[in-house]
């Protein structure tokens, strides 16, 4: 597969190209917020974001920040080889129901342990993601679960026919 032409990055901006693999994990100053059900399910300013090439950056809040009296673990699990194996949780606002809106990792591999426990939320699956004052834009697909700001240009993997970049 011939690897898609990445955007240039204007001023302020950076590129998913240019982000390493295997991924780089690196604290969030910006406050991050998770709005689903008109709740705010998330708010912090503790977090952190893994940036990987050719995905937008997947934001984690650490659990204290997180309602973790609206998330039910599912049985879902996956593999991630640089991060270990991944946990779901189901988010419940009231009679609001997102499947797998959630996931993280309890136990990370020793590169990722900073994030142990902490939440990450697909965009798509709650009513809205914020990085600071800028609501995101969900990564297109659902299996990577990247927010999308202005502050980033791509083109970014997720969508059809992207999976062999």
């Amino acid at each position: 597969m011939i690897r898609p032409k990445p955007v240039a990055p204007g001023p302020g901006q950076e590129s998913v190209w240019d982000y390493p693999r295997p991924p780089r994990l690196e604290r969030v100053e910006a406050d991050l917020r998770v709005v689903f059900a008109g709740e705010t399910v998330a708010d912090s300013r503790e977090g952190y974001r893994v940036l990987e090439t050719s995905h937008p950056p997947v934001y984690y809040i650490p659990p204290q920040d997180v309602r973790l009296d609206l998330l039910r673990e599912s049985k879902m699990r996956s593999f991630c080889e640089f991060k270990g194996v991944a946990v779901y949780w189901t988010l419940i606002v009231g009679d609001r129901r997102s499947e797998h809106a959630a996931w993280g990792y309890p136990e990370p591999t020793a590169r990722f342990a900073a994030i142990a426990s902490y939440v990450a939320f697909y965009a798509s699956r709650v009513d809205a993601c914020w990085v600071g004052d800028e609501q995101v834009a969900a990564q297109e697909g659902d299996f990577y679960g990247g927010w999308i700001t202005s502050s980033i240009v791509g083109p970014f993997k997720g969508g059809e026919g992207t999976f062999g970049w």
